[in-house]
């Protein structure tokens, strides 16, 4: 079962990866410095830190689907 406290989604735009919600500072559309190609990296095991450029905030990346990015701590809860 995939553990929703650690996902954050995302969506691809023309090649660029946004987040909808920074789920530290709740900045919304979000661009974070990831490629398209670096996705299948994580996909295959390769861990990632994602600074978000709104915060500041670092999480490692350890998984990624079509959906959402996995990370390796707990994220905060946001909209509750």
């Amino acid at each position: 079962m995939i553990p929703f406290n650690r996902t954050c989604p995302y969506d691809i735009v023309m090649k660029d990866i946004y987040v909808p919600e920074c789920p530290f500072c709740s900045a919304a559309n979000v661009l974070v410095p990831l490629k398209t190609a670096e996705l299948q990296e994580i996909r295959d095991g390769r861990k990632k830190l994602l600074v978000f450029p709104c915060c500041h905030h670092r999480i490692t990346l350890v998984d990624a689907d079509s959906d959402y990015l996995l990370a390796s701590e707990k994220l905060p809860n946001r909209g509750q």
